[in-house]
Parts: structure tokens; C-alpha cells; sequence
């Protein structure tokens, strides 16, 4: 997840929280370098057990506020902003990525009829009962309630109550074969309980959405039973997992809160690292350069050799116009992080701001590496483009607006930039056939737009 950036649309602006569309639905993605690494890391020992592969499966963070994780076809699962704000241990996100996981190995996505649709709201696939649907799908789920159209909900939304089951099991099952103890699962089942009570909903008889899920109490009962049977039941946590998320939570808080919510937890007398990380980004995003350096300058002095400290200190430096203050830390961070694409990106950009050409050599062969590594990077595409405009390559220029404009669904501009790249591209070449590519993908998907008119 820091696949974050703070300052605004990752197309626009590079920052810790980039965002952009998910493909699959209308919501967008937050990216963080720290972030993804934390839940690759939480996942992959699932991911494993799943038989999915490690390397096969993305752990996506969404920016939602509800509490909500799910799958949508393909290898991925999609976990909610919100849903890491109401965890209080990596290990109940574990649970809940293990039970998508399960969706995904039982083929749900793709056997939901209506669940294609269904993205474009939430699929509640975790969350139970009519309380959980209100508090996880947001005011369109509770739309649907309030209208009186439950079956809609549960024919656009729900699993069915085999699947759910189906998902339990196989969650349970990869947490026991990874060796990770059930009680993070429990724990958080038990929370979503508790939104039930504290909202007041019960399921009422006939309606589908609710009869198609397990009571939340059956559930909470029968995941017990089977992981207090489980050899890893009474293993502690990973604690050096726990310490990243604990982190990572304080730095979601810092960008999505508001910053009266960040001082409330973190008041200044707090000067924990989480504390001085969630207020770091707080004084960021208002704009208070000097707080948000004295944060980042302490967090620096306790570990000098932290990728992502020294990455949120270039980010500053950067977004306040020191492009060439900004390069050290971020040519740190690159280094630490063995060159993660997102803070490679960055560092790039300092280097294309600093507006001496003696940097552009290094900034446009630390992009190509950060593409080659992350190709779904809309803005590390747009700043290649802007070097090899500078130096009079206009047509990988035009290949690379193409990529980024693909990415971020103009699929108009995308085919006049592909075309641009091919006029000027040598034919058969590797960069000619990709713009052949983008071209053939930007025209179907520009038909495809007539028809639904």
C-alpha cells in the first residue's frame, strides 16, 4: 500500500497517495510503496498456502471509508481504506484476506451473476446482516435499504450462503497451513457484530440479500470451534508484521483524515513514530512545511536508513520547490528500497524538476527501470514522456502519453498518441508493436463506448 502518494491524483501530481480508477470498479486505488510491500508481505504466506501463487495475486488498498473487502474477478483482492482503519491487528486483515482469498480459489467473482455490476457500489462478500450491508456499502447500499429494495441488493451484492461458507473454509484453512492463528479472524467478525448492534439492523424474513448470508453469531460460532482446534490457535502474532501495520494505519489516517482527527489521536505530545508519521502527512497536506519537516527530520533521526522516512522528507522538499534538496533523500530512498518503482518515480521527478539537462540522463534510465518494474504507473509513463520530449525523441514521447493516457481511460488521446508513436517508430520494433497495441485497445474500447450509448 505506500502503492499511496499524498498530494493528489498519482496522474497529476506525484505524492504518497496516487490514485487512480480500478479497472474493475468506480472507485480508486490507493498507492504507497510501504503500503503494498506490508500487504504483500501479510499476504503472501495465504497467498501460498492458497496455491494461487505469490506472485500472482495482488492485495489492492481502495479509498473507501466503509468497511469492506473484495474480490472482482481475476487474481486480486480489493480491500477497503476503511477496513484497515477499523482493524486494530494486521492479523485480523490477515482473516479478512483470507476469506477473499477463498472467493477467489472457489471462482465466486466470476459465478456472482451481477457481480460485475456490483463493483461499481461494493460488494459486501464479508460484511453480514443488514447493519454491516448500511455501515460497508455507503449511502448507496443504504439507498437500496431505505427504498425497500433488499432483493436488489441481494441480487446485485450477496454471495450465497454456500459460498460464504465455502470462503470461511478455505479462509480457515490457509490461515492453519500458513501458520497464522484464527483469533484475528474471530476478533474481527466479532467487530462486525458489534456495527450490527450498534446500528440497529436485523435481517427480516424473505429478504435475499440476508438469507443468502450466514448470521453474523452462526458464523462468529462456527470459525471459532474450527480454529481453537487449530495447532496455530494460541501462536502470537507476528509482531514485526504488527509494528508495519500499526505504522502504515497511522500513515493512512494522516492522508485521509481530517487534520482535527490526526491531532486527536496523535496529539503533539504523542511522539511515538506512528504519531509523528500521521502527523507528518497532516501538516503535508496543509500546507505547514516547517511542521511537517520537524516530523520528518525526527522520524529520520531515529532510523537515518528508513526508505519510506526518507521518501515522505524528498516529497516535501519537492512539493515545496526544492527539487534539488529534494534529490538526496529520494536518491536514498531509491537505493533502500532496492529501487521500489513508486519512490523511483519520485526520485525522478525531483531529478526532471531540477530543470538541469545534466540530470536528465539519470532521470530517464531511474523511469524506465520504475515502468519496466511497474508498468500500471500513470505518472512515472507521463514524466518519461516529458524526457524524451526534451531530448527530441517524440516518438517514444508520444508512446509513453499513450501508455499513460490508456491508463487513465482517455482512450481518444490515448489513439491519437499511439498513432503519433507509429508514424514515427521503426515498424516490427518492440516500441512499434506495443503502440500497435495501445491502438487496437483504444479503438475497441471507444466502439465498445458507442454501443452503450
Amino acid at each position: 500500500m505506500p502503492k499511496l502518494r499524498i498530494p493528489a491524483l498519482i496522474l497529476a501530481i506525484p505524492a504518497l497517495l496516487g490514485l487512480s480508477a480500478i479497472p474493475a470498479s468506480a472507485q480508486s486505488i490507493l498507492r504507497d510503496a510501504e503500503t503494498e510491500a506490508l500487504l504483500h508481505d501479510m499476504a503472501a504466506p495465504l497467498v501460498k498456502a492458497s496455491g494461487l501463487g505469490v506472485n500472482n495475486v495482488d492485495i489492492v488498498l481502495v479509498n473507501d471509508g466503509s468497511v469492506n473487502a473484495f474480490v472482482a474477478g481475476g487474481q486480486a483482492v480489493y480491500v477497503n481504506s476503511g477496513l484497515i482503519d477499523e482493524a486494530d491487528t494486521a492479523a485480523e486483515v490477515q482473516g479478512v484476506i483470507a476469506h477473499e482469498l477463498g472467493h477467489v480459489t472457489g471462482g465466486h467473482a466470476v459465478l456472482n451473476m451481477g457481480g460485475k455490476s456490483a463493483t461499481n457500489i461494493s460488494l459486501l462478500s464479508l460484511l453480514l446482516g443488514a447493519a454491516a450491508a448500511a455501515a460497508g456499502g455507503g449511502e448507496a447500499a443504504m439507498g437500496v435499504i431505505m427504498a425497500g429494495q433488499s432483493a436488489a441488493m441481494g441480487k446485485y451484492l450477496a454471495y450465497n450462503r454456500s459460498q460464504e461458507a465455502s470462503a470461511d473454509a478455505a479462509g480457515a484453512q490457509y490461515l492453519s497451513t500458513a501458520g497464522i492463528s484464527g483469533r484475528g479472524s474471530v476478533e474481527f467478525f466479532k467487530k462486525l457484530q458489534n456495527m450490527e448492534f450498534r446500528y440497529g439492523y436485523r435481517p427480516k424474513d424473505g429478504d435475499e440479500f440476508y438469507s443468502s448470508h450466514p448470521l453474523t453469531g452462526d458464523r462468529i460460532a462456527t470459525l471459532q470451534d474450527t480454529y481453537e482446534k487449530d495447532p496455530a490457535w494460541n501462536k502470537p502474532d507476528d509482531a514485526a508484521i504488527q509494528k508495519r501495520f500499526v505504522r502504515v494505519k497511522a500513515k493512512l489516517l494522516g492522508y485521509l483524515a481530517t487534520p482535527r482527527e490526526v491531532m486527536r489521536k496523535f496529539p503533539m505530545t504523542d511522539n511515538s513514530v506512528p504519531a509523528r508519521y500521521a502527523r507528518a502527512y497532516a501538516f503535508h497536506r496543509e500546507s505547514q512545511f516547517a511542521e511537517a519537516r520537524a516530523e520528518t527530520e525526527a522520524l529520520i533521526a531515529a532510523d537515518p536508513n528508513d526508505p519510506y522516512f526518507l521518501e515522505l522528507d524528498g516529497q516535501i522538499l519537492l512539493e515545496a520547490g526544492k527539487p534539488a534538496e529534494a534529490m538526496v533523500p529520494l536518491r536514498k530512498a531509491t537505493e533502500l528500497s532496492g529501487n521500489a518503482p513508486l519512490i523511483a518515480t519520485l526520485f525522478g521527478h525531483a531529478l526532471i524538476a531540477t530543470e538541469d539537462p545534466a540530470n536528465f540522463k539519470e532521470a530517464q534510465e531511474v523511469l524506465k527501470t520504475a515502468v519496466a518494474r511497474d508498468r500500471e504507473n500513470p505518472f512515472a509513463w507521463y514524466q518519461l514522456g516529458v524526457i524524451y520530449a526534451a531530448n527530441g525523441d517524440m516518438p517514444r514521447a508520444y508512446l509513453a502519453s499513450a501508455e499513460q493516457q490508456v491508463m487513465s481511460g482517455n482512450m481518444e488521446e490515448a489513439l491519437r498518441s499511439a498513432q503519433a508513436a507509429e508514424g514515427g517508430l521503426k515498424s516490427g520494433t518492440p516500441d512499434w508493436l506495443r503502440a500497435q497495441d495501445i491502438e487496437m485497445q483504444a479503438r475497441a474500447e471507444l466502439e465498445r463506448g458507442k454501443k452503450r450509448r
